[in-house]
């Protein structure tokens, strides 16, 4: 077993590896030790040069010369007393040396990786722990990874400049990265999380430890991969242009042969050297405005803040404010991203304020000026602020500021800036905005009449701010402001005119309106939309409308039953929940999924439902649908817990069909079917008048195009069930066809589902969809795990017994073959046929030690 360790050295990656004892070979190379204090010697885990070169070649990345290009350097790592510290268990144990951890020099042989084949490499580790048998990839390895996944997001942004670098007398064309903005916070983030690891490795001949801030290190390999990333991309690899190339062709000026080298995939630009010395020049003065903000250790950072008294609010709750809003220049460390500096207290600095604020050389007033300068093209507000002689920021209206708000202030955080906006704003504008909610009035209750879902109520339609009602007159002060940034009742809106138009006609023209109880419950859940298209701020209900809106939203609790008059056995508490919360959905019709991790009681919460309304609901059938394997099960279980209960197994070719099973199944309070004969006999089990449906494992209707989901959906019955450990089996448009069959209509049409809730949630990773499926779906779902201790404390911890069988004469015979075949076909394997010969060597062997027939 090898762990991979990687580690930058002068813009490349190392490569170098730990292997445990049984895997290492010893080196053959000479090492070379010299005199010095810190210099402990080979390293004793190290993984030779052929350890490395047979662990890449196990991985299939191609990298087969790694042997012949194997050198030793130096890894500083943690050591006690005469010994390194395995950086895991897995490759040594720690040494029991009671001495105090240094840093010491180990010799290591390490692979120095192109950037091709470190990106290759890096690839292949990200988000995995191996990359083949007995191959880790190491924490330093896995960071390095991180940070090709930040320099390719930089690529695909376009955040790199081109440019010309001068070595000696050779020119290169360079792409480099523009670290500002979120960007320059990200390179942060990873610089302080670099693994001490990452930057251990110097030359032979040093006599420290390397001493290189990890901000250095990684902007300089952010810059390999990006240049190598870059140059990929546009190079041409053609065989013309690779004749091209050959051929060293000619350039008109020194401009067009770097462009040419810019391109090309070695990068190095042919021409005069005091031609290119110039064009070096000309194009670090072109970079410099970019230059300055992106070697700053600052961030230049805009925060709007709204009127110290922006209220003066009237009898009529209407709000008139004429103070200005102000936006504030702060600046913001790289380093340190919860100290604000303002920009005023910037610029006066002198002596040792000015001294601190001056990080790695840069000059703070020259970072001000060019980066308000930049600024000020996408903000002309801030030009007119550059004239004052106090450069702290400006003042600006409401209508300024609802533009700052709405478009400057993505233009500035796009651009690289900081931006910081009151807590009240969202991307979608203020938290609070202009809504309509319901207003129901429940009905008096018949005695003895139950609770229709399909009671018929009224209910009005009220405007709404932030959960309070508006009038007419405040609808109209608003209008009357004529600004899209108001303040109302203490909190800041964004409408404008046209929106608070349609609210006052909307309110003029509304009226009394009737729906059924379903309908407002839908209306509540947020199924429904909101007329006209105004944000929907929920149902307001009193009564027993208010008390059933507030159980299903969990803000009530419904009522815990007591075990069924004929139930033979005992409830757990969580079972009694269980049993209450079906019976609590069933009382008003709706359909309820139990969801419960597999063991936990399903079955024994569903015989209590049905033994309770037994009697209570007139001795009407139950309908129980499931696999076939399990219907033998499901009988024994009734006997055993509702052995009062008359059960019928409607199944084989003795079963009854057509008026004689209608008038049997009116005889048992419990009719087990199975799904392929619920969808044969779905002609005569119409005609049956159901108390309940309960489907058993009913991810078996996931796909609701299917005949026995379609017939599931076809049954009439006072409630539905669905027993299933998992609802949602593949993705979310699982729970669409259990839903439809729970409560039609609830989550809408299946392609309304798909436009509102699966695209959004499966392609889009929407979070908002996910959460108003969630509680669209939530009052009917009821999911609880063996796992969680507040709902099963007494479960003991899972024994697992392994249990030995010998193999017989032929078998071992056969196993023994086996292997020597693949033993010998392995030799001239590679790559994926290697991994091909492998997964059927396996196979093999399983046939091997469950028959022989099946192998042979």
């Amino acid at each position: 077993m090898i762990i991979f360790h990687a580690g930058e050295s002068k813009g490349a990656l190392v490569l170098w590896g730990e292997a445990s004892m049984d895997a290492r070979v010893r080196p053959t190379s000479r090492w070379r030790r010299r005199t010095k204090d810190s210099y402990a010697g080979p390293h004793p885990f190290a993984a030779s040069a052929d350890d490395l070169a047979g662990a890449l070649k196990e991985t299939g990345l191609g990298l087969k010369s790694a042997a012949k290009r194997v050198r030793h350097v130096e890894a500083w790592l943690p050591t006690r007393g005469d010994s390194p510290i395995p950086s895991s268990s897995l490759i040594a144990e720690p040494p029991r040396s009671r001495a105090k951890t240094k840093l010491a020099a180990w010799a290591v042989a390490a692979y120095r990786l192109s950037a091709e084949e470190a990106v290759e490499l890096l690839c292949a580790s990200a988000g995995r722990r191996t990359l083949a048998a007995g191959v880790i990839v190491g924490p330093d390895l896995a960071y390095w990874a991180e940070v090709l996944r930040f320099s390719g997001s930089m690529v695909a942004r376009q955040q790199y400049l081109p440019g010309l670098t001068a070595d000696m007398d050779e020119f290169c064309a360079t792409w480099d990265p523009v670290f500002i903005g979120a960007d320059a916070e990200r390179l942060a983030g990873l610089a302080r999380r670099m693994p001490a690891a990452a930057r251990a490795l110097s030359e032979p001949d040093a006599t420290a430890p390397p001493e290189r801030p990890s901000t250095e290190v990684l902007r300089r390999f952010v810059a390999t991969l990006t240049n190598h990333l870059v140059r990929t991309a546009a190079s041409d690899t053609s065989p013309a242009a690779a004749r091209c190339r050959r051929n060293r062709p000619s350039f008109d000026s020194v401009h067009d042969s770097w462009l040419h080298a810019l391109m090309s995939k070695d990068g190095a630009v042919v021409g005069d050297a005091s031609d290119l010395s110039h064009l070096a020049a000309q194009v670090r003065e072109w970079r410099r405005p970019i230059a300055v903000s992106a070697s700053s250790p600052f961030r230049l950072c805009f925060r709007l803040e709204e009127p110290e008294d922006s209220a003066r609010t009237d009898e009529r709750n209407d709000t008139t404010s004429n103070d200005p809003w102000y936006v504030r220049y702060l600046l913001q460390p790289h380093d340190d991203p919860s100290l604000l500096i303002p920009v005023e207290e910037a610029w006066k600095a002198g002596g040792q304020k000015l001294a601190a604020l001056t990080r790695n050389g840069s000059n703070v007033r020259e970072f001000l000026l060019s980066s308000l300068g930049q600024a000020s093209g996408i903000c002309p507000s801030i030009t007119a602020s550059l004239e004052n002689a106090r450069l702290a920021g400006y003042s600006l209206d409401a209508a300024k500021a609802h533009e700052f708000l709405t478009e400057e202030a993505i233009a500035l955080e796009q651009a690289g800036y900081g931006v910081m906006l009151p807590a009240w704003w969202t991307r979608k504008g203020t938290k609070v905005r202009l809504a309509v909610q319901a207003r129901a009035r429940s009905p008096k209750m018949q005695g003895g009449s139950g609770l229709p879902l399909e009671t018929i109520v009224q209910f009005d339609w009220e405007v709404a701010l932030g959960g309070q009602k508006l009038n007419l007159r405040e609808l109209e002060a608003l209008a009357r402001m004529k600004t899209p940034l108001v303040r109302v009742r203490g909190q800041w809106v964004e409408m404008s005119a046209q929106e608070i138009q349609a609210a006052i006609d909307f309110w003029e023209k509304k009226g009394t309106e009737e729906a059924s109880v379903r309908d407002i419950i839908q209306m509540a859940l947020g199924v429904k939309d909101a007329p006209q298209g105004f944000d929907f701020n929920g149902v307001r209900a009193t009564g027993w409308i208010g008390k059933l809106l507030k159980q299903l939203d969990g803000q009530a609790e419904f009522k815990e039953l007591a075990s069924p008059r004929g139930f033979s056995g005992t409830l757990r508490p969580y079972q009694i929940r269980g049993y209450s919360w079906l019976s609590f959905l069933r009382q008003w019709g709706l359909g309820a999924c139990l969801a419960d991790d597999m063991g936990l009681g399903k079955t024994v919460q569903t015989l209590a439902l049905i033994q309770r309304d037994w009697r209570a609901k007139g001795k009407r059938p139950v309908l129980l649908v499931c696999p076939t394997s399990v219907a033998n099960n499901w009988e024994k279980e009734a006997a055993r817990f509702t052995p009062r209960l008359p059960v019928l197994v409607h199944h084989g070719p003795g079963r009854k069909r057509g008026a004689a099973f209608k008038k049997e199944a009116g005889k048992h309070a419990i009719v087990v079917s199975s799904y392929g004969l619920v969808q044969r006999d779905i002609k005569f089990l119409k005609d049956v008048p159901w108390g309940g449906v309960v489907l058993d494992e009913a991810q078996n209707i996931k796909n609701p195009e299917t005949k026995q989901a379609r017939a599931a959906r076809s049954l009439e019955a006072d409630y539905r069930v669905a027993l299933t450990g998992t609802p949602v089996e593949n993705n979310v448009g699982d729970l669409w066809s259990i839903m439809e069959f729970l409560n039609p209509g609830f989550l809408g049409s299946e392609s309304e589902f798909k436009r509102k809730f699966f695209v959004p949630i499966q392609a889009e990773r929407d979070p908002s969809a996910a959460e108003r499926l969630k509680r669209i779906t939530g009052p009917f779902i009821l999911r609880r795990l063996k796992t969680d201790r507040s709902i099963i404390s007494d479960l003991p911890e899972k024994l697992e017994t392994k249990v030995f069988c010998s193999l017989t004469k032929e078998q071992a015979s056969l196993y023994a073959s086996v292997l020597k075949e693949m033993e010998e076909t392995l030799e001239s394997a590679e790559g994926i046929q290697r991994r091909g010969l492998i997964l059927g060597t396996l196979s093999k062997l399983k046939q091997v030690c469950n028959h022989p027939a099946q192998l042979l």
